[in-house]
């Protein structure tokens, strides 16, 4: 069964460890520091058995101002919160950013535990209490349990079990669904083990032995060991306090803010569409991209902020944005973050991830709007095609597109069969699941057309272009499947494209000489046929018809070979192909009367110089006429 993880958040020295040891027996204070200091540092954890039978696992997080940032990493994932306030002091600074975080982070759930009543008299006590009512009104803590208790005296403990033992039983308890993701808070190393991490599972379920993934350095790991709890399982599922033992990493490679994930389910990236709250208790407007530490998981990463339709935001309102950030990161659309000013360092804002790959996009543009009302009201349906349309003529592979929707397996699935029925999703590769939007593969229809149009106005002479060259003129990265299945689309079922071979040319295209240019085409043709076995070089007719545009004349001789007026024997050679088929049947003539030549047998039967007989023999070679044993030449039909 899916576990629910309680967080601690409140003013430092407001007793929110002292709860936790009361509550559990356990000292979440790990470090010698905090044990003399009397304050915690760092995140500490423990577990509490309800009589629900539930195990709810509880993160402990710092208070002080200095550490908030490891408040945040702990926050991150929780489902209830304990939020706790003192009774000798009441609302603090930190109560209050601890609040906004939560309030930030999407927490929904939670009680409000008054500690130290035991240093405080009843009326001072009651005050207290309006005073915490008045500050959450309004807020999701508004109806929240509110205890009063006494770490020393044990006072109201058993009424915080109780609190807690109710707000679990009344919790749909669902699996999170999609591949496992586990944001990492803390790493160490077990001598005999190796590397080990720990975090809160967020999703999805995985066990001893399988492989994953420490994002976004792309590290590949297995799973030694999983323990929960202190326990050993075989497998953790979302909500769980994890530790996990890998093996093929080290603990070095690792650090807090990554991400332990199933292969291929995340893509890290620099910039991350969001909707963006810029807390009303901000002193001053916050201006286009300004500066900041943006807190998503357990990662700090140094950013700015994209103001995309102004160009301050005044306190209190809400915007879309990008966040650009100085480090990748891998996350899914629903992900919270939260954002803490530069210097001096403070909550500021924060809100939901709407896109974790996102193009970068110019401010002030109708598109963006367009975009991120897609985002905020548009059905996944929307979403699919909006993303296929980012992605322009490379498409998206359906994990790809699962990364991008944070919708994954027969889900995506489901809401993928819409749009590929109406045919607004095009497979372009069944093997691999590669889709593409059927207005970015329309238009590369209309670019092939428009392209081949525009080379058969400025070379008429060309049958067409070759198949790659027309690939890389639509565009460099297009898929040889997808072009694939865009020419059969156009040459068998619209009938607009004809292939000749290697060559692709417009269905309506014919070669044709102009009339002035005839003459020239005739005189050509009677060079080589006047020529016979010994016709000039492509350099010596150019030369002969030196008063004729080059480019023509070259046409000319394509069109000729083309047409098998003339065949093409090397770059320089070509023969007039009367000629070459009456060469050929005295050569199979003689070779079946004589059973073999060699080259001066050749010379005699031709009265040709090497310059022509060596090309001549080479030709029949490939051409599968002759084939050469030694320095003779027989007939390939009889070698067969």
């Amino acid at each position: 069964m899916r576990e629910l993880i309680l967080g601690t958040a409140g003013h430092v020295d407001h007793g929110k460890t002292s709860l936790i040891r009361a509550l559990t027996g356990i000292d979440t204070d790990r470090l010698k520091e905090e044990k003399e200091r009397g304050i915690t540092i760092e995140l500490g954890f423990a577990f509490l058995d309800l009589p629900c039978g539930h195990r709810l696992g509880i993160v402990d997080v710092p208070g002080h101002e200095r550490f908030v940032k490891n408040m945040v990493a702990g926050a991150s994932g929780i489902d209830l919160v304990a939020f706790v306030i003192a009774a000798d002091e009441g609302i603090m600074p930190q109560t209050r950013e601890h609040f906004d975080i939560c309030r930030l982070l999407g927490v929904e759930r939670g009680l409000v535990v008054l500690t130290k009543i035991d240093m405080v008299d009843p009326e001072w006590l009651e005050l207290v209490q309006e005073e915490v009512r008045e500050f959450f009104a309004g807020s999701f803590l508004a109806e929240a349990p509110l205890v009063r208790v006494s770490a020393v005296t044990g006072e109201g403990i058993p009424e915080v079990r109780s609190v807690l033992d109710r707000l679990v039983r009344e919790s749909e308890l669902t699996e999170a669904y999609g591949p496992f993701r586990l944001p990492v808070d803390r790493v160490f190393a077990m001598k005999g083990f190796g590397a080990v991490v720990t975090g809160t599972s967020m999703s999805g379920r995985i066990g001893v032995g399988e492989e994953v993934v420490v994002y976004p350095k792309g590290i590949a790991a297995r799973i030694r060991g999983i323990q929960v709890h202190g326990g050993e399982r075989k497998e953790v599922e979302a909500g769980n306090r994890t530790a996990i033992n890998l093996q093929g990493v080290e603990k070095e490679a690792i650090g807090r803010g990554d991400v332990l994930a199933s292969p291929d389910s995340l893509r890290p990236s620099y910039v991350l569409d969001a909707d963006f709250l810029y807390l009303a208790g901000n002193a001053k407007p916050l201006k286009n991209r300004t500066r900041v530490r943006v807190h998503l998981g357990t990662a700090e990463i140094m950013g700015r902020i994209a103001l995309l339709e102004q160009e301050e935001l005044e306190p209190g309102a809400t915007a879309d944005v990008q966040l650009l950030l100085e480090e990748p990161v891998g996350t899914w659309p629903g992900d919270r973050y939260v954002v803490r000013s530069y210097s001096p360092v403070y909550t500021i804002g924060g809100g939901g991830i709407l896109n974790g790959a996102a193009p970068k996009r110019r401010r002030f543009k109708e598109a963006n709007r367009e975009v991120f009302a897609l985002y905020h009201e548009g059905t996944p349906e929307d979403l699919v095609l909006l993303h296929l349309r980012e992605a322009g003529v490379g498409g998206l592979t359906a994990s790809e597109l699962a990364i991008k929707m944070g919708v994954f397996g027969n889900r995506l699935k489901k809401i993928l069969n819409g749009p590929i029925s109406a045919r607004q999703v095009l497979v372009a590769d069944s093997e691999r699941q590669r889709l593409v939007a059927a207005g970015v593969y329309n238009g590369l229809k209309e670019r092939t057309l428009a392209i081949l149009a525009e080379f058969h106005q400025q070379q008429p002479l060309k049958p067409g272009l070759s198949k790659e060259e027309l690939r890389t003129r639509i565009h460099r990265q297009l898929d040889p499947r997808l072009f694939q299945m865009l020419l059969q689309e156009l040459i068998q079922k619209e009938g607009k494209l004809a292939q000749d071979e290697a060559s692709v040319r417009l269905a309506s295209h014919q070669v044709a000489l102009a009339a002035s240019d005839q003459n020239v085409r005739d005189e050509v043709e009677a060079l080589y046929r006047r020529a016979g076995l010994q016709p000039p070089t492509v350099k010596e007719v150019l030369a002969q018809l030196a008063g004729t545009p080059r480019a023509l004349v070259q046409e000319i001789l394509e069109m000729l070979a083309r047409e098998r007026v003339t065949v093409k024997i090397t770059e320089e050679l070509y023969f007039h192909a009367a000629s070459l088929d009456d060469l050929q049947q005295r050569l199979v003539a003689l070779l079946q009367k004589e059973g073999e030549i060699d080259a001066q047998g050749f010379k005699a039967l031709t009265g040709l110089t090497r310059k022509f007989s060596i090309p001549l023999l080479e030709y029949f070679d490939r051409n599968k006429i002759t084939i050469r044993v030694g320095d003779k030449r027989i007939l390939r039909e009889r070698r067969t």
